[in-house]
């Protein structure tokens, strides 16, 4: 429309400018014209009653002077006659005129004295009269007195007036029509080509191979159409070559890398697109509080450290939450961007949401309700019912923004984690072909726990429109069955791990995620410059250093972490000043009380435990709280001899698996809580319980004192199986698992 406007708006401006000077001209025309009618009709009434006058002011013959006014007070336009004696007293007036005695008319004593006729416009009353002023002379030319006949000139504005609306109205709709025209113009030579071009090209991006139609376009654009036909053409022989292509080299290769999963991808998904949606997105933009400057960041999230090297290897649309304050200025008019910024993969879409969207959906009924509910750490969840309905609002909402973007054939949606329960069924009602798999990256309660939950029907019913649904462990995997068998009426199939409810079957699965196995195949220049730069603000050159890496949440351990270094210190005081933790802690959900007040708590406490150990400039803890991105974070990782994670209830926790991956010379170990899934992986680690302080402390000391040849053959064996089972095997044996459920 706007564009249309700019090519309309200056042909109308130039026609009404015309047009309007034109108009003017005529009006003064026509005014022009009928006031020489209306002098010249004056004139020759005035010269017509100069005898009758003559003769009446020379006998001073007043009842004739009466009736010759009086022949005027019937007359339409000419309203009204006066007679003057040589004095210039009025004699004798028509009776309408009555009140033009009472001006004072300076005009009547020039015309005594020039004895010449005048012609004027005058006011009287409300309105103008024309008034035309004839001197009376006897035969010898002296004044014997004057006739003033006075015309009404009403009809002359309303002539004009009435004219005005003509012209008016002629100029509107010669501007309709014109607008008409050349709307129907541009529509016929540049809008339906465009929208043929436009229709053309969404089938060609959905897939619809069978609606593609051959242009017929002549000139300029038929030209570029036919350019943009063979370059389609061959954009599909090449996905189909590089198809083919991915089927061969899928069988040559054993170990899961990048291009193994891109081989996947192409070979069992082809040209059916590939989407991917969360609530947090890979990269934000945002502004740096300090200096200003506009920044992108990688956030700290676990489900951005997982699904980023797939989509990055494979390609597809990224569709999250646009948190960034500055989001809004990175994307195009559909709401997408490239990313990484860089170095362009794959697609990200944004999607919108308002601070009461946020607030209830995420703040509310996702992390005080959802989140205590599956971790096991006595935080009681809270339901309200304003917040459900805020968070079905935004699932539909997220829908919609799916649903704009999905081919026409078989697509394929990856969904992340429980923001998003009841968007699966939302996107079957609409796109039954469309293939959906949820991935739940935090733990299943039992029947009992879930039961809890007032809408446990609903999230229910919406997962289960899923053909997959992923969990890390397998122990998740038997309390959906069990919650799924004890609320909801369906069948659970315990051979083939299924559920089916109303004739849908979904298929439950364990995945344990994992992380780039090449995560950092070796230190570089930079990042020894970085360790150096550590070292020296932390004074930790021939220190013991213990790291870890959470978001600051009640689930992570944070609390049971600082009181086990602190009773370590107490019950090994021979590690004082020779020992460094380092937390490195990054705000969350500050919004909800719970994390508000951990935040104090934690604050507290370290400088507590800081003030009772400290000795000189030592202090055993380092408290670093901020985001920090990945690559800030794996100088921390290379410097570390140990790792703690001590979540109190997590569903897998990729922190240890990142640390494990980044020790190239396996001179390091991992402290490991036994309530993650990574424990059921990661058995060579100083597995810990964080409830038990002392064996908390004990861990840390077992892990400090191990024997270096015992420490180098653990971390090598879990370096191994995080190098076999890396982030690209969990994204392929999804893949595979999707694929072959649409043959079955």
């Amino acid at each position: 429309m706007k564009r249309i406007l700019l090519f309309i708006l200056p042909i109308l401006i130039l026609v009404a400018m015309g047009f309007t000077f034109s108009g003017i001209m005529q009006v003064r025309f026509t005014e022009e014209r009928l006031m020489d009618d209306l002098k010249r009709k004056a004139k020759t009434v005035d010269e017509s009653l100069e005898v009758s006058a003559r003769y009446i002011l020379a006998n001073n013959d007043l009842r004739s002077a009466d009736r010759l006014v009086e022949i005027f007070q019937k007359r339409e336009r000419l309203q009204g006659c006066a007679i003057y004696d040589k004095d210039g007293r009025i004699i004798a007036i028509t009776e309408r005129f009555a009140d033009w005695m009472q001006n004072d008319k300076p005009y009547i004593r020039d015309i005594l004295v020039t004895k010449r006729p005048r012609g004027a416009l005058e006011k009287f009353r409300e309105y103008s009269v024309y008034s035309y002023v004839l001197p009376v002379l006897d035969d010898e030319g002296n004044l014997l007195g004057l006739v003033e006949v006075l015309y009404d000139t009403s009809y002359l504005f309303t002539t004009l007036t009435e004219l005005w609306r003509r012209i008016s109205i002629t100029l509107i709709a010669l501007i309709t029509l014109i607008a008409l025209i050349a709307f129907l113009i541009q529509r016929q030579i540049f809008i339906l080509p465009v929208r043929r071009l436009t229709q053309w090209f969404t089938h060609f991006q959905r897939g619809d191979t069978d609606k593609l139609r051959p242009f017929e376009e002549k000139g300029e654009f038929g030209r570029l159409v036919s350019e943009i036909e063979q370059i389609a053409l061959g954009l599909r022989v090449a996905r189909k070559v590089v198809t083919e292509e991915a089927h061969v080299r899928l069988e040559k290769q054993e170990l899961w890398t990048e291009n193994k999963l891109k081989d996947l991808v192409r070979a069992k998904l082809g040209e059916n697109a590939f989407f991917v949606v969360s609530n947090r997105e890979p990269y934000m933009h945002v502004i740096d509080e300090a200096t200003g400057i506009v920044k992108c960041i990688r956030p700290a999230s676990g489900v951005v450290t997982a699904i980023h090297p797939i989509l990055r290897a494979c390609g597809g649309t990224w569709i999250a939450h646009g948190g960034g304050n500055v989001d809004r200025k990175f994307v195009n008019s559909r709401d997408k961007l490239g990313v990484p910024p860089e170095d362009n993969r794959y697609i990200l879409k944004r999607t919108w949401l308002t601070k009461e969207e946020e607030g209830g959906y995420y703040y509310g009924f996702a992390n005080e309700g959802l989140w205590p509910l599956c971790h096991v750490t006595h935080t009681r969840p809270m339901f309200r019912e304003t917040d459900w309905q805020m968070y079905k609002k935004v699932n539909q909402k997220f829908a919609d923004s799916v649903l704009e973007e999905l081919p026409s054939k078989n697509p394929f949606i990856f969904i992340q984690d429980y923001h998003f329960t009841l968007l699966p069924k939302m996107i079957k009602e609409k796109r039954p072909d469309a293939t959906v798999a949820l991935f739940w990256h935090i733990p299943w309660p039992n029947p009992e726990v879930f039961a809890i939950c007032p809408y446990q029907k609903e999230i229910l019913d919406g997962m289960l429109a899923c053909d997959l649904i992923g969990f890390h462990v397998q122990f998740h995997c038997n309390n959906f069955l069990d919650t799924a068998n004890r609320l909801i009426e369906c069948r659970v199939d315990t051979e083939k791990f299924s559920v089916v409810r109303g004739g849908k079957e979904t298929y439950i699965r364990a995945f344990p995620i994992s992380v780039d196995g090449y995560f950092n195949a070796g230190v570089s220049k930079e990042e020894n410059r970085q360790i150096e730069l550590i070292k020296k603000e932390f004074d930790l050159e021939g220190k013991i250093v213990a790291l870890g890496v959470d978001r600051i949440d009640y689930t992570k351990g944070l609390v049971e972490r600082v009181l086990a270094v602190d009773r370590f210190l107490e019950k090994y005081p021979e590690y004082k000043k020779k020992f460094v933790f380092i937390q490195l802690a990054a705000p969350s959900r500050t919004h909800i009380k719970r994390y508000h007040d951990l935040i104090g708590e934690i604050d507290e406490l370290v400088e507590k435990k800081n003030w009772k150990h400290s000795d000189g400039e030592w202090k055993p803890i380092v408290y670093l709280k901020k985001h920090f991105s990945a690559e800030e974070i794996r100088p921390y990782y290379a410097l570390a001899d140990l790792c703690v994670v001590s979540s109190l209830h997590d569903g897998m926790n990729l922190v240890a698996k990142e640390y494990v991956a980044s020790k190239p010379d396996s001179n390091g170990m991992l402290i490991l809580s036994c309530f993650t899934g990574a424990a059921r992986e990661l058995t060579d680690a100083v597995q810990i319980n964080p409830y038990s302080i002392e064996e908390f402390a004990d861990g840390i000391k077992t892990a400090i004192e191990m024997p270096a040849e015992e420490r180098k053959r653990r971390m090598e064996k879990m370096r191994n199986d995080i190098r076999v089972n890396n982030i690209y095997r969990w994204a392929g044996s999804i893949i595979s698992e999707l694929t072959a459920l649409k043959k079955v």
